[in-house]
């Protein structure tokens, strides 16, 4: 498994980070109750909060157009 000596991280953890991270936000999560601390795994799991976030919201406006334009 790959690690960064330097900074004590593995890329695996961190990649674990951030696909619990989309979780957490996918299932409607806040992010402020990430699990995590250190400061680099931290950022990682809130990557991934933020990419689901916004996956979140590019459905919601498509669906909110595509009702808008069902509607006129």
């Amino acid at each position: 498994m790959a690690r960064d000596i330097k900074l004590g991280w593995e890329v695996e953890a961190l990649n674990k980070a951030y696909r619990q991270g989309y979780m957490a936000a996918s299932m409607g999560m806040e992010k402020a109750h990430c699990p995590y601390r250190g400061e680099v795994v931290i950022a990682a799991w809130e990557a991934g909060w933020d990419d689901a976030d916004q996956v979140a919201r590019e459905k919601r406006a498509v669906q909110d157009n595509d009702l808008f334009s069902r509607l006129a």
